[in-house]
């Protein structure tokens, strides 16, 4: 299986924190290795990373070894009872 990882418009914005090389790895790790994981969970909920869907959130987050995060991080969807 592969990962659903997030990849941005690098013509848009070439300093992108989820840009990847050619092989798919993280060119920015160290933007993310350096985090504290209060600040993490925020870039990822309310900043830079509100917009990917939760399988993109996951992805990233167990490639940098921060899938202690992920239930903080990737809210479960709620489904109403079927009727």
């Amino acid at each position: 299986m592969t990962k659903a990882f997030y990849e941005p418009d690098l013509g848009a914005n070439p300093d992108n924190p989820f840009a990847r090389d050619t092989s798919g790895k993280l060119v920015r790790r160290a933007f993310w290795l350096d985090m504290l994981d209060r600040s993490l969970v925020l870039a990822m909920t309310q900043g830079v990373g509100a917009h990917l869907t939760n399988e993109q959130k996951r992805a990233h987050l167990l490639d940098i070894g921060r899938d202690s995060l992920i239930d903080q991080i990737c809210i479960q969807e709620i489904l109403p009872p079927e009727r």
